[in-house]
């Protein structure tokens, strides 16, 4: 039927989004345990059956997933029932751009810097890999987060040339020189297109926060690097 369709699209994405916040909830974990949050999870993946991978991010986006877990849970709501493992779920992904922030502190910090004054690059401010989307992009509150406390923040996308801020105007994205990464105090990788050469990053950038595992495969990178 038409009403078992969309129940089944409904739990379609809300599967994925508590997953996502299982995963991120795992790569918290993983910072207070001093674990590598992507190599934990690859190592849990070698098991042959019962397992999907997912990986942890600076949040959730799209048109659909950060969205229909939410209009499930107030369905639910109406009749008298708290969908408890969607709340909680809704509750540490949107969470994750504040986390992100804080990471951006920590690292700083590292330098005897604050994120008020410093120069911030962020890299991809889509949603997700490869496309030009950000509906409900994490990396938006990202960048939104890091103005508010005062950064000297630009940003570089292939696929988006400007972003709306909240309080009125746009931003542009940059063009991404050998200099600008030289330069930045912070690099924040919150997409990881393919077509960024995140080997330069890793050779250039004096400190990278990695939200999305881009310097993964890059040995003994330059960069001092803080994964999520």
């Amino acid at each position: 039927s038409t009403q078992a369709a969309e129940m089944a699209k409904l739990l379609e994405n809300t599967f994925r989004a508590v997953n996502i916040g299982l995963v991120n909830e795992v790569a918290l974990m993983c910072r207070k345990l001093g674990l590598d949050a992507w190599e934990v999870i690859d190592a849990a993946a070698t098991k042959p059956f019962g397992f999907m991978k997912f990986y942890p991010g600076p949040g959730l986006g799209g048109h659909c997933i950060p969205v229909d877990p939410i209009y499930l849970s107030w369905i639910l709501k109406t009749l008298n029932y708290t969908a408890r493992f969607i709340e909680l779920a809704a509750e540490v992904n949107t969470s994750m751009p504040s986390y992100v922030v804080e990471l951006v502190s920590d690292c700083l910090n590292e330098d005897r810097k604050s994120v008020n004054g410093s120069r911030i690059l962020v890299l991809g401010v889509a949603y997700k890999a490869n496309v030009a989307d950000v509906r409900e992009s994490p990396a938006l509150d990202v960048v939104n987060l890091l103005v508010e406390r005062g950064a000297e923040l630009s940003y570089y996308d292939p696929y988006v040339p400007s972003i709306r801020m909240p309080g009125g105007g746009s931003m542009e994205s940059v063009e991404l020189t050998e200099e600008l990464l030289r330069e930045a105090d912070c690099v924040v990788i919150t997409a990881k297109h393919s077509s960024i050469d995140w080997r330069q990053v890793a050779e250039l950038a004096h400190a990278v926060v990695d939200t999305r595992n881009a310097l993964g495969d890059i040995a003994e990178p330059k960069a001092r690097v803080h994964k999520l």
